[in-house]
């Protein structure tokens, strides 16, 4: 199998399993208490929370480790809304969040809190024009995705995050699909809180962290001692231990980025000239490196991945969590693309273990199995 859906999950590294399978089997004292296999437990938490902060570029005391990215914006966002002061209650999100994110920003609206958009333009970039008028004074936080999963699109986290500290508003800024992919300095980044998880760099599913800047505040939205009283719960140990096992295997993130970039692009270029009529999504927007997002003519998505399954690579029609559905992407749809080119698309997502003979393989085999199907208008599965 070649797997290209990376910005859905990826597989867990060798060093993370290494690293995990000691502390399942012999540190399993909970944290908190007092006796030596707890102190020890404790001992294992803390020198996890130190490679967290180190990789990550942070003080240890800003790191709050949460089930994941889902649970780390819901903190982050109800928790900095509930801290704001009573004559800052509005929120802005982007049009294109995490498909979790807008049901969040779609509950706070329904419980009567303001919640505004900031629009994205045609090629998928934030609209800054728009951005810098809706960011005011009443603004008690603006949340804004650093990567969109669905078109890779890097967002302009620091010039939102000015806009925002101008106007007396903090930022929390979604990162699961930028950390691991980008460089990554929470000191330097500009954001006040920045959510990610572990699964989307080779590290276990069910284990994520809240970065939170050394004294903004913010209300626990679970209440409990943990995590310096920020999030109840007893630690996921075995699942910190791999989260910062992940971050410390890394290595040159700069230099993995530009040898993915590259077989994206020579991906892009193939398929372009294979198939005239393969479209890329953003193509001229910053993106992530690993990230394409295509339609080949009005192809059904489903007829594409049909295709794709019987050569034995997996890759996705957009965001995991919304997929097989018969509703267009938000997120193109914010982009003003019509209904019949939004279901049209396919996500590559290359990754860690994408080889350059993965790519010479779809190249090879993928033209010859769609070129009949486009010259035929075919536009439903058979």
């Amino acid at each position: 199998m070649i797997y290209l859906d990376h910005n859905a999950t990826t597989p867990m590294a060798q060093a993370v399993m290494a690293a995990m399978l000691p502390v399942m089997s012999g540190v399993w004292a909970n944290t908190s208490s007092q006796h030596g296999p707890g102190q020890e437990a404790k001992r294992v938490l803390a020198g996890a929370r130190a490679t967290v902060a180190r990789v990550l570029g942070c003080k240890p005391v800003e790191v709050i480790f949460t089930s994941g990215a889902t649970e780390a914006n819901h903190l982050a966002v109800r928790g900095l809304l509930a801290a704001a002061p009573l004559e800052r209650q509005r929120v802005l999100f982007s049009s294109v969040e995490h498909a979790g994110h807008v049901r969040l920003a779609r509950a706070l609206s329904a419980a009567d809190v303001q919640v505004d958009w900031l629009p994205v333009q045609p090629g998928g970039t934030l609209d800054m024009a728009v951005a810098k008028k809706l960011i005011g004074t009443d603004v008690a936080l603006v949340s804004l995705m650093a990567a969109n999963n669905e078109t890779g699109v890097l967002m302009p986290v620091a010039d939102v995050a000015t806009l925002a500290h101008a106007a007396g508003a903090v930022i929390h800024v979604d990162a699961t699909q930028f950390i691991g992919k980008q460089p990554f300095n929470f000191a330097s980044f500009g954001a006040d809180a920045v959510s990610l998880s572990a699964h989307k760099f080779q590290g276990p599913k069910g284990i994520g962290a809240l970065l939170l800047r050394q004294g903004v505040p913010l209300l626990p939205q679970t209440l409990g001692s943990q995590e310096r009283g920020r999030r109840g719960g007893t630690e996921n140990l075995p699942g910190i231990v791999g989260l910062a096992a992940a971050l410390n295997a890394l290595g040159d993130v700069s230099a993995e980025a530009a040898r993915i970039a590259a077989l994206r692009d020579r991906l892009e270029a193939g398929l372009q000239r294979a198939l005239p009529d393969t479209f890329v999504w953003c193509q001229d927007a910053p993106r992530l490196p690993g990230t394409s997002y295509l339609r080949f003519g009005q192809l059904s998505v489903d007829v594409v991945l049909q295709r794709l399954d019987r050569l034995g690579v997996a890759a996705s029609s957009g965001a995991a969590c919304s997929s097989g559905g018969s509703e267009p992407s938000h997120v193109l749809t914010a982009m003003g693309v019509p209904a019949d080119e939004a279901l049209a698309t396919v996500r590559f997502s290359l990754g860690a273990t994408t080889t350059a003979d993965d790519v010479a393989y779809l190249l090879r085999e993928l033209p010859p199995l769609l070129a009949p199907l486009l010259h035929e208008d075919l536009l439903t599965a058979p």
